[in-house]
Parts: C-alpha cells; sequence; structure tokens
C-alpha cells in the first residue's frame, strides 16, 4: 500500500461535521498527510458554520459541506464524484459511513466500534475509554497513522492569506493605537465546559480596566446582559462571521476564556491563551487544552472537585472554596504580562 499510494497519491477524504474546537483539532491532519504524500488530494467534509477554519489552507484540495437535511442518496452521489481511495471518519456518524461506502470508497477508517461500521466492513481506531488520556488531536491523529503517517506535529494551524494578515494589523491598530495590548475575553462556551458566570467575568473586567497599557475586548458572538454596555471596552465579534471573528483573535495578545471553540481557534493562531478547565477526565486540558501556543492552564484544587462541585461538568461554575473566579484570573493575566 506504501508504494502505491506514493506513486499515485491518495485521494483522501476527511469528514469533520463536528463544534469549532473539534474541527480546529483536526487541521493537523491534511497538513501531516501532504508530508508524507505530496501528491494527495484532500477534501474535508464539515458543516457550512466552521468551514471557515480550512478556508485558505493550502494542504486543503476542497471543502465538502455536509447538510444535516440532506437525503443520503444525494450526498452519495456528491462524495461518488471526488473517486476517493480514502475515507477518516473522525466523528461517528451512520450516514456518512454509509455514504462513503455506497460512493465506493475502498479504504475507510473510523473511530469506535459501532455496528454499522461492522456491517459495512470499516476499520477502527479505538480510545479505550480515553486509557492513557491523550489529547483529541493525537487521538485524531490514529486515523492517519494506519495510513503510514506518522505526524510530525499534532499542533492545529488555521491558515492566513498576506491580505488577511495585513487586515489583522489594521485591526491591531484600530483596537489599540498606541500600542497597548489586547486582552479578549470570551465568557460564553455553549455549555460544552464548566465556565464562570457572567457576573464573575464583570468583575473581571472591572479590574483589568484598572491596569495600563491594555485594551479588553469582548469576543463572544452574543456577549451576555451583565457584560454589554460596559464602557471602554469593545465587542469585536458581535453578528460577525466565522472569518471575520478568526481575524479578530488572531489580533489578539491574549485570549481567556473556558475550554471552548474561540480557545482553540487562537491557539492555531499562535494567540496566548490563559483557559479555565475542569480537571475531571472527560474535560481535562490533557483531552482539550490549547495546542501549538504559550497558554496557561486554570484549574480548581484537587479538593474541589467531589466536595463543592457536584461532579457534572454542565453545571460547575467553579464557585466556592478552591475554585477559580476573577482574582485568580487577574493574577494570570499579571504573570502573562510580565513575560
Amino acid at each position: 500500500m506504501k508504494n502505491q499510494l506514493e506513486d499515485k497519491g491518495p485521494r483522501i477524504l476527511i469528514s469533520r461535521p463536528d463544534r469549532i474546537g473539534d474541527v480546529v483539532l483536526s487541521t493537523p491532519l491534511p497538513r501531516e498527510i501532504k508530508i508524507k504524500y505530496p501528491k494527495s488530494f484532500i477534501a474535508v467534509l464539515v458543516r457550512d458554520y466552521t468551514k471557515d477554519i480550512y478556508l485558505n489552507n493550502s494542504n486543503v484540495d476542497e471543502i465538502i459541506i455536509y447538510k444535516e437535511d440532506e437525503p443520503f442518496l444525494t450526498l452519495t452521489k456528491r462524495l461518488r464524484k471526488y473517486d476517493f481511495t480514502h475515507s477518516l471518519i473522525l466523528l461517528p456518524n451512520e450516514k456518512i459511513n454509509y455514504a462513503v461506502f455506497f460512493s465506493g470508497i475502498k479504504k475507510r477508517i473510523g473511530v469506535g466500534h459501532k455496528f454499522y461500521q461492522f456491517v459495512s466492513n470499516s476499520k477502527s481506531v479505538y480510545r479505550n475509554k480515553y486509557i492513557p488520556l491523550r489529547h483529541e488531536a493525537d487521538y485524531c491523529a490514529d486515523e492517519i497513522r494506519k495510513l503510514q503517517v506518522i505526524p510530525h506535529s499534532i499542533n492545529p494551524e488555521i491558515y492566513l492569506t498576506e491580505s488577511e494578515k495585513e487586515e489583522v494589523n489594521k485591526i491591531k491598530l484600530s483596537l489599540a493605537p498606541n500600542g497597548e495590548k489586547i486582552i479578549g475575553i470570551n465568557s460564553t462556551s455553549g455549555n460544552s465546559a464548566p465556565n464562570l458566570k457572567p457576573a464573575e467575568y464583570s468583575k473581571l473586567i472591572k479590574k483589568l480596566l484598572n491596569v495600563d497599557d491594555i485594551k479588553i475586548v469582548i469576543t463572544d458572538l452574543n456577549p451576555p446582559a451583565e457584560l454589554i454596555g460596559i464602557e471602554n471596552i469593545s465587542y469585536i465579534n458581535i453578528e460577525n462571521t466565522l472569518r471575520s471573528s478568526i481575524l479578530n483573535f488572531a489580533s489578539l495578545d491574549i485570549l481567556i476564556s473556558a475550554s471552548t471553540g474561540p480557545m482553540h481557534i487562537a491557539a492555531a493562531l499562535k494567540v496566548k491563551t490563559i483557559s479555565l478547565f475542569c480537571p475531571l477526565p472527560a474535560c481535562s486540558p490533557e483531552l482539550w487544552g490549547p495546542k501549538g501556543n504559550d497558554s496557561i492552564i486554570l484549574l480548581p484544587s484537587n479538593k474541589y472537585c467531589g466536595i463543592t462541585c457536584s461532579g457534572n461538568p454542565k453545571d460547575c461554575n467553579f464557585e466556592g472554596n478552591e475554585g477559580l473566579n476573577s482574582d485568580k484570573i487577574f493574577n494570570a493575566v499579571k504573570q502573562s504580562l510580565i513575560k
């Protein structure tokens, strides 16, 4: 298989119709495949709202939009015309599994051991309930290892054109005309991870506004009511497209957030991050932490989980003894600015 792939170049479909952070963590795969197989054709299958993550990625030859309501046969016909040799399904999906099977893709790799994978004779990689715990990007890379690709790096990357880099410089100048450090705060997480209450972020903003030579921006698409209308801060992503938001994230010096998509975007752009995490295995920084950037991870104490916290990450707001609050984040900001 190795010689055939190297001589002719495989035609590979990477499927990740998932949330923003998950898609960002799939971006190392096309790059690493191209290093091993420079003649390869690589397409990604993603939802419309995440396609901008792969825009202008020189390692991706085609972005195919996955439509939830698209008839199965229509999807199958769309995939068949590409004459793919391999498919990598990073998120288990029965409809996509059967579509790649009936579209004639010979080599199909997925994750897990679903019945429909067994019926369609798909190959699988296994996570064994995260034991030992590795990063999500490394779990994704297990599928390209099946193609004899040993990744040099699993760091994600979002590619900006030269004109976009110029636009980022203009945004920096607009937000910080005197060269101030630009600190972004993303206060929402879509209930994907433990997070502070908006009132605690409001306390943090008030503390930061008293620091010289910094500018504060809110990066949420829909900021909570408690953070609307605060004087001397900017709201840079309201009603923005994802690609425009990416350029705004690239203009930051630091992003403060919970474990969420904007954190992964910032990391992929090599923006410094200060991130709030839960030590529970399914939410831990070992699994979901930022990759490839300068980062500070904040965790509650070991005593917090199971004593103060209920143990349900979706209900956790880090309140109480041994948890996280505006003071601890503020101290992390000061530490980061000193570096």
